[in-house]
């Protein structure tokens, strides 16, 4: 398995099966006329949903946007949902689309019939008003995950949004190809799009506004977001977009996503992608010649193949024409408003995740050789830079050095070429008591605002209502305000909140989310890029 997509997948676990946890108390947004309860009971475009509501939220769930992707369909372009008769029950989320089980309370999941929307709504509604809606793309390592962990109640009701939450194809069944298949390495981007366009589409049975959709996902999902605002397909489709750990220019060098990890980036040729779909063909026994030999294998078989499918969505094909990064550097994305940013300690559950799986372990001694291997000529100068004497253990000194050179840095470049076209709000999530999501407590190496632990603050993870202090809850408060503010204008900015300032090609300040201290930073600075940008 792959070390990158498992720890990935296994961030945020232990928040999805943790239980006992209570929500917090939601706010209905004012308006100028009174609000009523919103029908559980709406016609979209291929029948008529029967749905449910909380006091405060409307939930639409499990409700089919393609069809199901089997037999001839599997590697194929999603295709229309296809209509039903009578009232089709929205009560429960569907499927997970097929993926190897992340633990205790995450099984396995072989069921290819998983392409599901849920839509999340406030319960009460302006009659006549048009809701922004809010389009979220899961993480995951695009091998795991599914839309119906995140619950959005309180993005809806306190923001007065629609969200729109989706599964897509993974690992193997959402980024295989074989040399002439149409839509190789692109199926899961595919689905994304196909998905968010079904929002679009239906957006008014829900009460939204069809021309004020934003696209917004974190880690493999935000990845996805920044390639879908790169492809010729995003035209007409997003309003705005909102991607968290998740820039176009993520790039790791060797070891630069956890110990022992070859160079990567969320994105391959097409070349690459033929490659290694003719030898997963070979590996299970199938002429690569013969595209119905995959196709007939069953789900169950292929999921061997997953892990090696992460990190895989090719470009140089017409959904994708180029690499993510490239276009972004050239200016060839969708100039429409974002906002961008990551977390202050991303990679401490990376670091985390390959000691607990036993990777040599990361001393004083092995600290130089590491350096070396992944920095070359210049580990000399990232020792000097990042002395073992400053740091608690020699885990977390490695995870300060590759957050820096490996997320932080790649993403304030990021929002610089973002901010020379489009209006761009860049931010970094520094709680240091962050809801620790991966329930790794290892000695010398705190959490922190790690990989995922931003997520608390927006949706309520398998339901659980993560932050525990009254600082966090306002800050969530504040984050969600922001998040849905950006979602109904293109700007964050609101009555209340510290100022929120656009982003420049110098790149000198960001907002910055720490409890009781949410304020404009020089994230960049901190992380020390100026120093990083001499390295790579």
């Amino acid at each position: 398995m792959r070390l990158s997509a498992m720890f990935v997948a296994a961030v945020a676990l232990a928040a999805l099966s943790t239980a006992g946890c209570s929500q917090a108390p939601l706010e209905t947004a004012a308006a100028a006329v009174s609000p009523t309860d919103a029908p559980v009971t709406v016609r979209v475009d291929t029948g008529l949903l029967r749905g449910d509501s909380t006091a405060t939220a409307r939930h639409f769930l499990g409700v089919p946007y393609a069809k199901p992707p089997v037999g001839k369909l599997r590697w194929a372009p999603p295709r229309p949902a296809a209509s039903w008769p009578g009232v089709r029950e929205a009560t429960r989320p569907g499927s997970s689309c097929p993926q190897t089980s992340r633990g205790p309370g995450q099984p396995a999941s072989t069921d290819e019939d998983c392409l599901f929307v849920n839509v999340t709504t406030p319960r009460k509604v302006v009659p006549g008003a048009e809701l922004p809606v809010m389009v979220w793309w899961h993480r995951g390592g695009y091998t795991s995950g599914a839309g119906s962990e995140y619950n959005a109640d309180r993005l809806a009701a306190q923001g007065n949004v629609i969200v729109v939450t989706l599964n897509y194809r993974l690992g193997v069944f959402g980024y295989f190809g074989l040399p002439g298949l149409p839509g190789l390495g692109n199926f899961g981007l595919a689905d994304q799009i196909a998905g968010t366009q079904w929002a679009k589409d239906n957006a008014k049975a829900f009460g939204g506004d069809p021309d004020n959709i934003t696209a917004f996902g974190e880690s493999s999902g935000g990845m996805s977001v920044c390639a879908m605002l790169t492809s010729p397909q995003a035209r007409g489709l997003v309003d705005k977009a909102s991607i968290a750990s998740g820039s176009c220019l993520l790039d790791w060098p060797t070891g630069g996503l956890y110990p022992g990890a070859p160079q990567q980036t969320p994105y391959i040729p097409l070349r690459q992608g033929q490659e290694d779909g003719l030898a997963a063909a070979r590996s299970n026994g199938c002429p690569t010649s013969e595209l119905s030999c995959m196709r007939n294998k069953p789900a169950a078989d292929l999921l061997a193949l997953n892990e090696d499918f992460a990190d895989h969505l090719a470009y140089g094909t017409p959904l994708l024409p180029l690499n993510p990064a490239t276009a972004l550097r050239k200016g060839q994305f969708l100039h429409v408003p974002v906002i961008s940013g990551g977390n202050r300690d991303e990679a401490r559950a990376y670091v985390g995740g390959a000691m607990l799986a036993g990777v040599p372990p990361i001393t004083a001694k092995t600290y130089p050789t590491m350096l070396r291997t992944t920095f070359g000529a210049a580990a000399d100068r990232v020792a000097a830079r990042y002395p073992l004497s400053r740091y608690e253990s020699p885990p977390l000194a490695w995870s300060t050095v590759v957050t820096d050179a490996s997320w932080a840095c790649q993403t304030a470049t990021a929002d610089r070429y973002l901010a020379a076209h489009a209006t761009v709000y860049p931010y970094e999530f520094a709680d240091p008591d962050a809801p620790n999501v991966n329930m790794m407590n290892i000695p010398g190496l705190p959490m922190g605002a790690t990989h995922a632990t931003d997520l608390p603050s927006l949706f309520d993870l398998g339901g659980n209502y993560l932050l525990k202090t009254k600082a966090q809850q306002a800050m969530g408060a504040t984050m969600v305000k922001y998040w849905t503010t950006f979602a109904h204008t293109g700007d964050p900015n609101h009555a209340g909140a510290p100022k929120w300032a656009t982003g420049t090609v110098r790149g000198t300040s960001q907002m910055q989310f720490v409890p009781d201290r949410v304020r404009q930073s020089n994230v960049a600075a901190q992380h020390q890029c100026p120093f990083w940008a001499t390295v790579r």
